[in-house]
């Protein structure tokens, strides 16, 4: 049986990548996908976006595409899906991978070199990186994962490119240039992008990313750290997209709220307001599945720094217990404040 050509999607947070993703997951492209998604912090939440109709770990869509929720270790999931295939539980013809959004892409790249049942099934088609055009540059000046992201991307697609002006645009795109010349720049809108032009470009070069980071195929046991290493040489504890739990520096941080009280509408219209006021750039990424009070379908709520969207998302089912959640990610919030806050929002 051939290799299953598997393409790595990454972005910092906020970038677009669900957007994209959806976008995958729903058209008549006539490929059948397995898209494989996960999230940073103590809950996911693209997947109740992505597929808000099942609670299934593995569904398939109504184009053949497959929406598959991590729960383990990469290799694991990467390993499950191919013997489902092998067993013909389920057909697909290629893997998407979406990472979580501060994390550096090397590392679950590396997962199809350093894996022999990994390497054995699948073949690295490409690194996709989405930029959010309106962020990017702060992002960039702070965040080490950001310029990773950039870095060992095959391909990159600038979103947001509407919220920016010209000359901005122009300075972001040679900043980028910069720091990956290799990479082909486009456009991705609203989720829009030639599918031609993320899939089947066989763009991953294994010696480009050896200048990169020259560590790139070395072991756990081989890394030698250098001063600004933080890793923990006697334990790791490894999240769902391979990358090291705990790394994320300039003191970012999720958290979640939970409720299974609904919430008045105009309270929390209010206290939202006041936080992005307060905390926006310190916001990097809110989103959650919201329960309004005498709403019969769910609330799809999300936002990075001071710019903020909802949308409805699927009914309430009759035997479903309705409840709220939020992930807050950020620099330094206050988890206090947001959460006792939120609490006075409900009814």
């Amino acid at each position: 049986m051939s290799l299953i050509p598997a393409t790595i999607l990454t972005g910092f947070l906020g970038s677009g990548k669900t957007t994209l993703l959806n976008r995958i997951l729903h058209e008549e492209h006539g490929q059948r996908i397995a898209v494989i998604e996960n999230e940073f912090g103590e809950e996911n939440i693209d997947n109740e976006i992505l597929v808000q109709e099942t609670r299934e770990q593995i569904v398939e869509m109504n184009n053949g595409c497959i929406c598959c929720t991590v729960r383990g270790d990469l290799i694991t999931a990467l390993g499950q899906l191919a013997q489902k295939r092998r067993d013909g539980e389920l057909t697909f013809d290629r893997v998407v991978i979406e990472t979580t959004g501060l994390a550096n892409p090397g590392p679950v790249a590396q997962t199809f070199f350093m894996d022999e049942e990994v390497a054995t099934s699948y073949l690295l088609d490409g690194v996709i990186t989405i930029v959010d055009a309106s962020n990017a540059m702060q992002q960039l000046d702070k965040f080490d994962e950001a310029q990773r992201q950039v870095g060992f991307a095959d391909r990159l697609f600038l979103s947001k490119s509407d919220l920016v002006d010209q000359e901005h645009l122009s300075l972001l795109e040679q900043r980028l240039k910069r720091i990956n010349p290799r990479a082909p720049l486009g456009r991705t809108d609203f989720g829009h992008a030639p599918i031609n032009e993320i899939l089947d470009i066989r763009g991953f070069n294994l010696n480009d990313k050896l200048e990169i980071d020259p560590d790139f195929l070395k072991s756990e046991e081989d890394h030698h750290c250098d001063d600004h290493c933080d890793h923990d040489h006697h334990h790791h504890e490894h999240d769902h997209s391979g990358h090291h739990a705990g790394d994320h520096t300039d003191g970012i941080a999720a958290f979640v709220f939970r409720s299974d009280r609904a919430f008045d509408p105009a309270r929390l219209e209010d206290f939202i307001g006041q936080l992005i006021q307060v905390y926006g750039p310190r916001m990097l990424r809110y989103k959650g599945i919201l329960w309004m009070e005498g709403a019969s379908r769910k609330v799809i709520f999300q936002g990075v720094h001071q710019t903020m969207g909802s949308d409805l998302g699927s009914p309430w089912s009759a035997d479903e217990v309705r409840g709220s959640k939020i992930v807050f990610i950020g620099q330094s919030l206050p988890r206090s404040i947001f959460i006792e806050g939120l609490q006075q929002c409900l009814v």
